[in-house]
């Protein structure tokens, strides 16, 4: 299968089960890859069949900023569900992050592998 990547998506969403979280957006950082079929070397060179990873992009920014999730879990899966609805896409891997949530450490998350 080919990859399609999107690394390091910096989105403002709210993300967070304390009361305080849930009125603040924090910085959640997304990584995505999308798998989908080889394309055959005869392919005309045109976003026709591929990925379009710009509007993958904005549409899991805009997922992100209305969703509201409480973990970090949930959020990974809403986006590998949206990911997976594009009819090229077989597979995808999303990892979420939360910088700073836990004091002293970079960054926690998750990161979840889906398949049609």
């Amino acid at each position: 299968m080919d990859k399609v990547l999107i690394q390091d998506l910096r989105v403002q969403g709210v993300l967070g089960i304390n009361a305080w979280e849930r009125n603040i957006p924090c910085e959640i950082v997304i990584n995505v890859t999308l798998f989908t079929a080889p394309r055959p070397a005869t392919r005309p060179d045109t976003l026709a069949g591929c990925v379009d990873y710009s509007q993958m992009a904005k549409d899991i920014r805009a997922l992100v900023e209305a969703v509201r999730r409480f973990t970090v879990e949930a959020l990974a899966e809403d986006i590998a569900h949206l990911c997976l609805k594009r009819p090229n896409v077989r597979k995808v891997t999303v990892k979420v992050e939360k910088p700073g949530a836990v004091k002293e450490v970079r960054s926690v998350g998750v990161e979840i592998e889906r398949q049609r």
